[in-house]
C-alpha cells in the first residue's frame, strides 16, 4: 500500500495486539479492514433497499395486497415514488399510504378489466 508507517499506525489504532504496533501486521490488517470498509459502504446500500421494501410489504399486507402488486399498481397509475420514500409514508402517514393502497388496487383491476376486454375481442396483449 502506498501509506507511510505513520499512516499505516495511525489507522490500526484500536486493533488489537500486534496489529496496532508492529508495522508489518498493521500494514495486513489496515489493507484487509479497507476492504471490508469498501465492501460494507456497497452493502449498506443492498440492506436499505431491503428494508424498505419490508416495511412497504408490512403496509401493503395490513390492508390485504401482496407488495408485487402494490408496486404494480403503482406503476400502472403512473406513479413514481421510490421505495425510501413509500416506506417513509407506510410507516409516519398511514392515511396516505392506505389511498396510495387503494389507487394501486383500482389501476391494478382496470388494467386487468382492460386486458379482458382486449382478449375477448382478439387482441393480443403484451402485459
Amino acid at each position: 500500500m502506498p501509506f507511510n508507517k505513520k499512516k499505516i499506525l495511525d489507522l490500526a489504532k484500536g486493533f488489537r495486539g500486534r496489529a496496532k504496533n508492529c508495522i508489518t501486521i498493521a500494514r495486513e490488517r489496515v489493507e484487509k479492514a479497507l476492504q471490508y470498509q469498501y465492501i460494507s459502504r456497497r452493502l449498506k446500500k443492498r440492506d436499505m433497499r431491503s428494508l424498505w421494501i419490508q416495511r412497504i410489504n408490512a403496509g401493503t399486507r395490513h390492508h390485504g395486497v401482496k407488495y408485487s402488486e402494490f408496486m404494480y399498481g403503482l406503476k400502472q397509475d403512473n406513479i413514481w415514488l421510490n421505495r425510501k420514500v413509500l416506506s417513509e409514508i407506510a410507516m409516519q402517514e398511514p392515511y396516505s399510504f392506505k389511498a396510495l393502497v387503494s389507487r394501486a388496487q383500482h389501476a391494478t383491476a382496470a388494467g386487468a378489466q382492460a386486458r379482458a376486454e382486449a382478449a375477448a375481442k382478439g387482441i393480443a396483449s403484451k402485459v
